[in-house]
């Protein structure tokens, strides 16, 4: 049994199938299923029940879960201890929700590689949700998401405030015009929807149409396209209204702010890697 293993058998514990796993440590599903079936011959024992409604776990599977995450967190600490040297070094893996990652992170990445050359970063996209449970798996060292979080197995730390406004094809000058359209989303379980239903109820719209579109450029193309309207952050929308592709209306007080923030696993260390980046992070906001 080594690192690999438990770490295949946590996916498939923690996601429910062997394709999900798959998907989420970016694995081809033949090999997870061959991972597994060589951990229980190792074993001797089922680790789970197999349905056609997916994968649960056996009574033993329980049991090496618990074990399984305990050596995995003691693994990841005993990487971030390694990794306290200074100069910062190492790897240093980054998620972000898409719209910092855009307007701030990629940029701030510029000047931390300038700065930490011997650093070797790598930065996925994703949901706020998604990204929590990839930090508090240890697939990443951190990520951006929206906030604020209250978490047992996070660090959250405030990185900046935001303004989420309404964007529009080009010549909408009033919001009424526009409110009953297609709400085009990165995910039908988008954070910006929670703030859509209840400004929506409050101008007298009951329902909300949900579109899902996969990354913000469809989301801007299918907008200027007079497909839906949308809610973003408008750091990450201005450039396109300033070529002249999209309108940015501004929502009311109680649903315009938006906070992001940084999450990390509460170790006992943080790399220098790890520790640099929140330094540098936290003493800038965006580019407004």
């Amino acid at each position: 049994m080594d690192a690999g293993d438990l770490k295949i058998f946590q996916a498939v514990a923690r996601e429910g199938s062997i394709s999900k796993a798959a998907l989420a440590l970016n694995y081809v599903q033949s090999n997870v299923t061959t991972r597994i079936k060589q951990l229980e011959n190792q074993l001797q024992v089922p680790l789970f029940h197999r349905s056609n409604r997916g994968m649960s776990l056996t009574p033993a599977g329980e049991n090496l879960l618990g074990y399984a995450d305990k050596i995995l967190h003691l693994l990841y600490e005993a990487e971030q201890a390694a990794q306290m040297g200074n100069p910062p070094a190492g790897m240093l893996r980054l998620g972000a929700i898409e719209t910092a990652a855009s307007s701030y992170l990629t940029p701030m990445l510029a000047e931390y590689r300038l700065c930490y050359p011997e650093v070797q970063h790598s930065l996925i996209t994703g949901g706020t949700h998604e990204l929590n449970q990839k930090v508090i798996q240890h697939e990443l060292h951190g990520a951006l998401i929206y906030g604020p979080i209250d978490h047992p197995e996070l660090n959250y730390i405030k990185v900046y405030d935001e303004e989420l406004v309404l964007i529009a094809e080009p010549g909408i000058l009033e919001m009424h015009d526009v409110l009953r359209r297609p709400m085009l989303f990165f995910e039908v379980g988008c954070t910006h929807r929670a703030h859509a239903e209840a400004f929506l109820k409050d101008q007298g719209v009951d329902s909300l149409n949900v579109t899902e579109y996969g990354t913000l450029d469809t989301i801007l193309n299918g907008v200027s396209a007079g497909l839906g309207v949308s809610l973003l952050p408008r750091s990450s929308v201005k450039k396109a209204e300033q070529r002249g592709e999209i309108t940015i209306l501004s929502l009311p007080d109680p649903y315009r702010r938006l906070e992001v923030g940084f999450v990390h696993s509460r170790s006992k260390h943080l790399s220098g890697a790890l520790g640099a980046l929140i330094l540098m992070m936290t003493k800038q906001g965006p580019e407004q």
